[in-house]
């Protein structure tokens, strides 16, 4: 975990007054059991869930990264490998 996401956890367990493991798994839990609006809105959008897809997995990449390396590693978990793109029903086949 980045050092940032450390002091918020810490922060948290602090107010809530329990030790880190505790807050962690408190929440998770209330992560795991959150409904996300945002999730229902997009839904049967393709366009608005990857916008969405590449939001969340933005804030959980370590700030420190260059922008270069953020970028490939979005790119990768969004479009997955390049060697599985034939296999992707979403996809254009080439030629076509």
């Amino acid at each position: 975990m980045s050092e940032r996401l450390t002091a918020e956890i810490d922060a948290w367990a602090e107010v809530h007054g329990v030790v880190r493991s505790d807050a962690i798994c408190q929440l998770l839990e209330l992560g795991l059991n959150a409904k996300d609006a945002s999730l229902a809105v997009a839904a049967g959008d393709p366009v608005e869930l990857k916008d969405l897809a590449v939001q969340q997995i933005s804030q959980l990449l370590d700030p420190s990264l260059p922008a270069t390396e953020r970028e490939r590693r979005i790119r990768r978990l969004i479009e997955g490998p390049p060697e599985f793109s034939a296999q992707r029903k979403d996809l254009p086949k080439p030629g076509k």
